[in-house]
Order: C-alpha cells, then sequence, then structure tokens
C-alpha cells in the first residue's frame, strides 16, 4: 500500500519524523513550520517538495494518509483536531497535549474518527530493555518486585528560554523525561500503573532569553557564556526540573502483590555514579546503565553481577542507527505503518496511552496523595 505523510514542526522532532516516514516506506510529500526561512532551509536539505505554514491549507491541498506531529506539546490540540478532521492516522510526539483534559480529548476524538494514532514516548525499543523483558518472561528474576530509575543530568541553567522552560508549552521534566522512563517500565513488565504519587520541584526560575534557536538538540550551542552578562534578557520558568515519583505496577509475572517503582530525576544537580534502571526480583535482579535504558544489561548471579550480551534475534530488530533517539522512532513508526497497511505489527503505544501518561503527570504536579487508575 503506498502512503504518503505530511510533517509539522521542522525541528529535531520534524526531521526526525521525517526519516521515520521515509524508513517505513512512506511518501513524506510536506512539511510545515511557522518560521518561512527556517522551513524553507530544512526542506530543502531533507528533499521535501511542498511547505506551507498554514497546516490546514496544507491538509487539503496533500490529503496525506499520515501527520506526523513534531510540535513542542503545547501546540499539539488544534493541529490534531484538523488532521482528525481529514481523516489522517496521527503520529505524535510527546506530550500528547499539556493537560489530562486536553489529551484526553484527543484520545476520544480520535477514537470516534476511526483512525490509528501513535504516542511516541519511544524509548521503550532500547535493545537492553528488549533483553530485560524477555528476562523477566521468563523468570530469571523470580517474581519482579520494585524497580528504581534514577538519573541526574547537570543541565547548564543558562539553557537559553524556549517551550521546555513553559508547562503550557510542553515543557517540563515529567513530559519530556519521566515519559520514556514509564514507558520503558511498563513495557519490561508488561504493566498497568495502578497508583501514582509524588512530588515536583522548580529549581530554574528563568532562563536567558537568545534568538537563533530553532531545533531543540542544538540548543547548548547558544548557551551564553555569563549570567552576568548585562544585554541578557529573561524568561520566567514555571516548569519542574526535578521529580520523584511512586507508583505501583500491576505485572503478569508478579502473580503475589504489585511491583514498586521509584522514578527519581534532577535536571540540574550532578550525578555521582551512572544513571540505571533496576528490577528487582524475588530471586534477582537486573540492572541497565543508563537512565533511557542504553546499556549494557547485568543480571545478579551467585552473588555477582554479570553482564549479558544482547542476542542477534534483538539486535536483528534495531535499525543500524547511531542515534538513540532516531533509532526508536523508526522503530515505533515500523509497528505502526504496518498496522495501518493491514500487516503484521507488534501492539504500540496510542493516543489512549498518552491520555493516561498526562493524568499521571497531571496528578504528580497537583501533589495531592496517592491517586488509584
Amino acid at each position: 500500500m503506498s502512503l504518503t505523510g505530511l510533517v509539522l514542526g521542522t525541528g529535531f522532532a520534524g526531521q526526525g519524523h521525517t526519516a521515520a516516514l521515509r524508513s517505513a516506506g512512506v511518501e513524506v510529500v510536506g512539511m510545515v513550520g511557522r518560521t518561512p526561512e527556517v522551513l524553507a532551509q530544512v526542506a530543502t536539505d531533507l528533499e521535501i517538495p511542498h511547505t506551507s505554514t498554514d497546516w490546514g491549507q496544507a491538509l487539503s491541498d496533500l490529503s496525506p494518509d499520515i501527520v506526523a506531529i513534531g510540535t513542542p506539546g503545547g501546540a499539539h490540540v488544534a493541529p490534531i483536531l484538523e488532521a482528525l478532521a481529514h481523516g489522517c492516522h496521527i503520529f505524535c510526539d510527546k506530550p500528547l497535549a499539556t493537560t489530562a483534559a486536553d489529551a484526553n480529548k484527543l484520545w476520544l476524538a480520535a477514537k470516534d474518527a476511526g483512525v490509528k494514532t501513535a504516542y511516541a514516548a519511544s524509548f521503550r525499543y532500547q535493545p537492553h530493555v528488549l533483553l530485560a523483558k524477555e528476562l523477566i518472561a521468563q523468570g530469571a528474576i523470580g517474581e519482579p518486585q520494585e524497580v528504581e530509575c534514577i538519573s541526574h543530568y547537570n543541565l547548564n541553567p543558562l539553557i537559553p528560554f524556549g517551550w521546555s522552560h513553559r508547562l503550557d508549552q510542553g515543557g517540563g521534566r515529567l513530559n519530556n523525561n519521566f515519559t520514556h522512563a514509564l514507558s520503558i517500565v511498563l513495557h519490561a513488565l508488561g504493566g498497568q500503573v495502578l497508583k501514582v504519587n509524588g512530588t515536583t520541584r522548580s529549581d530554574m526560575t528563568h532562563a536567558p532569553i537568545v534568538a537563533g534557536v530553532h531545533n531543540f538538540k542544538t540548543r547548548r550551542d547558544f548557551i551564553p557564556e555569563s549570567a552576568e552578562d548585562p544585554s541578557l534578557k529573561w524568561g520566567e520558568s514555571d516548569a519542574e526540573w526535578s521529580y520523584t515519583v511512586l507508583a505501583q505496577i500491576r505485572s503478569p509475572f508478579a502473580k503475589s502483590q504489585s511491583v514498586s517503582a521509584l522514578f527519581k530525576h534532577s535536571g540540574l544537580q550532578p550525578r555521582y555514579q551512572p544513571d540505571y534502571v533496576a528490577i528487582y526480583g524475588s530471586e534477582s535482579a537486573i540492572y541497565i546503565k543508563g537512565y533511557y535504558g542504553t546499556g549494557p544489561l547485568s543480571i545478579y548471579v551467585n552473588g555477582d553481577w554479570k553482564e549479558v550480551p544482547l542476542p542477534d534475534h534483538i539486535m536483528d530488530t534495531q535499525p543500524p542507527i547511531e542515534d538513540h533517539t532516531q533509532r526508536n522512532w523508526n522503530i515505533l513508526m515500523r509497528h505502526f505503518v504496518a498496522d495501518i497497511r493491514g500487516e503484521a505489527y507488534e501492539p504500540y503505544q496510542t493516543f489512549e496511552d498518552g491520555a493516561l501518561f498526562q493524568q499521571i503527570i497531571d496528578h504528580i504536579r497537583a501533589g495531592d496523595g496517592w491517586h488509584t487508575f
């Protein structure tokens, strides 16, 4: 089946979604952005034939089968609803929306439209996460009992002001860090969230306003040399930069009780030891180096930790791409497009998951105690 795609966004995600669509055999016929000169340059570099600053007009002119939403979360609701009105299948980066109410609205609208949707909290496809999933299913650690996801990023507080500093634009570490971690844990455990509780902290109250930042991936290139520069202008940040989340997760491999999970992240604090994901069971434990499960993976055997090599059958599922984000987008897009074509695919996260994740995030930000799902 021949499929066409339209991309919204010219930055890191928009460019990455373009590559992911093409990797799945979809013809990218257009790109929409808000800054004409940036849009023209990106489209030229990526050899995209049609460009527009008018999303609705592009939908009408091109009638794409699939749209990929690669803009910050605060700019998702209106264009997604418009794409649904055109009957498009939708691939959307996280967060789905900036509030649970809006995310739920998008999920229900997509359900009513009868289209396919994909929610790209996609680091669940890291090869060492897939290995952990297999080991847990095989009973290698007994019944899973608890999980730790710990990270400290030591981010520069002078990262230029932008959408990541504003909750109304989809910023905050919960939207852009916790979503991946939660997805990783649920995938490894085959689990569902039962209860959640948490707290956040806004360590960064303001950030320098710097012109020329159009790509999230290169924003560090624009960090000013000193906060004392009198010419700097400042924007106010209301987004959380640290969080601590407790969760209870149901897993088919934990038959006696729910799995306890701790998600701890500090955006600005320095790390003393490597970030990690650990899953402890009744008989053994798994440790994956790297907060996003980048590896390697070790298992506790006979009183010592033993590194487990990645098996060929997992490596065979991985596109030969060094960049983790792009590789995982490609894998998710592969399953999404196969589903649209009526071909064999593995289950993937949809707008229903995006709506649930945003509900969880809203409750953590509210700090109103345990919430049951």
